[in-house]
C-alpha cells in the first residue's frame, strides 16, 4: 500500500478516524496518497485541493474533510466560507471542510460523516447505523 500523503500525526486526523471508523462496516484504505473511508463505496477523505481556474491557482488543502452531502444541503454548506469544492469530487456532489479555517466542531464533523454516510452506503448499511445508532447521535 502506498504511503498516505499526511502523516499519521496529522492535526485532526486521529479524531477524524475515530469517527469515521465507527460507521457500521467502516474501513480505512489510501488512495491517491490520501487517507479515505469508505462502506461499500468512499464516504469520506482526509485532505484535498481545488483546481485551478482561468482567475485563480489550484489550493492545497492537506487538513481538510471532503464528504458526499445531501444535494438539499449543498448550497447552503457551499456559503460558508470554511467549505470549497473539491477537485474531482465536486462535480459528484462533493465538498471539503478546512479544517484548519476556524476551531474544529467534531458534532458538526461528525453530522458531516454520517449525511456522507447514508449517501453512499447502501440501504442495509444505513439500516444498521439507524439501528446501532450513528456517531452524530453519539456524545464522547
Amino acid at each position: 500500500m502506498p504511503a498516505a500523503s499526511t502523516p499519521d500525526d496529522a492535526a485532526h486526523l486521529g479524531e477524524l478516524r475515530r469517527l469515521a471508523l465507527a460507521f457500521p462496516g467502516a474501513e480505512e484504505r489510501v488512495s491517491h496518497g490520501r487517507v479515505t473511508f469508505r462502506a461499500r463505496l468512499l464516504f469520506a477523505v482526509h485532505g484535498g485541493m481545488t483546481k485551478a481556474t482561468t482567475t485563480s491557482p489550484a489550493r492545497q488543502y492537506p487538513d481538510a474533510l471532503l464528504v458526499k452531502v445531501d444535494p438539499a444541503e449543498e448550497a447552503a454548506l457551499a456559503q460558508d466560507p470554511r467549505f470549497f469544492v473539491p477537485a474531482y469530487y465536486g462535480p459528484a456532489g462533493w465538498l471539503g471542510l478546512d479544517l484548519e479555517a476556524a476551531p474544529v466542531d467534531w458534532q458538526e464533523v461528525a453530522e458531516l460523516l454520517d449525511m456522507s454516510y447514508r449517501e453512499v452506503a447502501g440501504p442495509r448499511l444505513v439500516a444498521r447505523l439507524d439501528a446501532e445508532g450513528s456517531p452524530a447521535g453519539r456524545r464522547s
